[in-house]
């Protein structure tokens, strides 16, 4: 489960969520991410293979084989935490500060924006609270 536990008061005067609590998100609204530090880039994202095929991260041959060998040659490269076998979805790994692997640290931006992943293509209208936002401002 995920520890983002933390109260509604600031840490480094950002606000911060509570992944369980729905009052610490705000109801999405169109160009709420324009003014976002990109919070939602910091949830845990699931990923399928074709994901994986259109973040060029696998080719399409490789993406008809052994789904394992996959999870284990990303989870080597640290790109991927896990990989449920059952329902052949994996995790991606994220930076020790929680963020995505693909954010830019400055810009608060994708780096995969054309490629991203189905769940961030999504996002807020499928989610852990659909049609919220962790949104925290830019500051």
């Amino acid at each position: 489960m995920l520890d983002f536990r933390v109260s509604n008061r600031t840490k480094n005067n950002v606000l911060v969520f509570n992944i369980d609590d729905l009052s610490t998100w705000q109801k999405y609204r169109k160009g709420l991410c324009d003014t976002c530090y990109a919070t939602c880039c910091t949830l845990p994202v699931e990923v399928t293979v074709s994901d994986l095929v259109r973040m060029t991260l696998v080719d399409e041959f490789e993406a008809e084989g052994d789904l394992k060998a996959i999870a284990k040659r990303l989870q080597k490269a640290r790109i991927i935490d896990n990989f449920n076998h059952k329902t052949a979805i994996f995790t991606l790994a994220r930076m020790a500060n929680d963020d995505c692997l693909y954010l830019d640290s400055k810009t608060r931006r994708c780096t995969i924006y054309f490629q991203r992943p189905e769940t961030c293509r999504n996002h807020p209208q499928i989610g852990p609270k659909a049609n919220y936002c962790p949104y925290r401002p830019r500051g």
